[in-house]
């Protein structure tokens, strides 16, 4: 028979697997609205594996702990979510957005930070304040609230870089893509206004790394089922 502590030993072993499995299950349904979100705004999946990679990357970068790094991977993507309460037709509009139309847009932020709040698990309070808080701005005029300098959680200060140079380097249905040299110039023009101007001086220092690993991910491209469960994807 087993021992009262080798008993209680195997129900937590039990029940934490238990509860590991139900992490990863929302994890796979928040990840599917993500992507369902982004092919709405006709952006790539594979857009998403890069922001997450990306932004654990400028994690390392910064000292960041190597949880802190894994956790940003897997919860980057899940930036725009909120974007899946949006009417598509505003999300496919090519021309210059009304007021209106623009209020709304904003509201993707809460939109998305309301679906992932609603888990109290480490990963997905991370992307919940990814979700709220990557469209603030250094200099204090993003949205939603305005927040300024490092009042804006780490998280979504490094999403906010990352997710803008990749982007740029995007085609859109509005534009083409800049080189990676223009993309550069445009990062680095809104050093201190959008962007932390400390973060933007490391990510610039090395961003022929990341050029190396956007290369890394494009030769490699996932299918829709590893895309749900990238978390045991390996890019150098």
């Amino acid at each position: 028979m087993l021992t009262t502590a080798a008993h209680l030993a195997a129900q937590h072993d039990t029940a934490g697997g238990a509860l590991s499995a139900i992490h990863e299950a929302r994890h796979e349904v928040l990840m599917r609205l993500a992507i369902a979100a982004e092919y709405r705004d006709e952006a790539t999946e594979q857009h998403m594996i890069r922001l997450g990679y990306m932004a654990a990357k400028l994690s390392a970068l910064l000292g960041e702990s190597d949880e802190f790094c894994y956790l940003m991977r897997l919860a980057a993507p899940m930036h725009d979510v909120g974007n899946i309460g949006l009417p598509e037709a505003l999300l496919k509009n090519p021309s210059t957005l009304n007021a209106e139309e623009r209020a709304l847009m904003n509201t993707h932020t809460e939109i998305g930070f309301k679906i992932l709040t609603q888990a109290d698990a480490p990963l997905f309070q991370l992307a919940a304040s990814i979700a709220l808080t990557h469209h603030e701005t250094f200099d204090g005029t993003g949205y939603p609230k305005q927040l300024a300098g490092h009042a804006i959680p780490l998280a979504g200060r490094i999403v906010a870089l990352v997710d803008y140079f990749d982007a740029l380097t995007m085609d859109k249905p509005y534009r083409a893509s800049f080189s990676d040299a223009q993309a550069i110039e445009m990062v680095q023009a809104q050093s201190g206004k959008l962007f932390d101007p400390d973060m933007v001086n490391v990510f610039i220092a090395n961003i022929e790394s990341f050029i190396q690993l956007r290369h890394s991910i494009n030769a490699s491209p996932l299918k829709y089922d590893q895309l749900v469960n990238y978390s045991h994807a390996t890019f150098l």
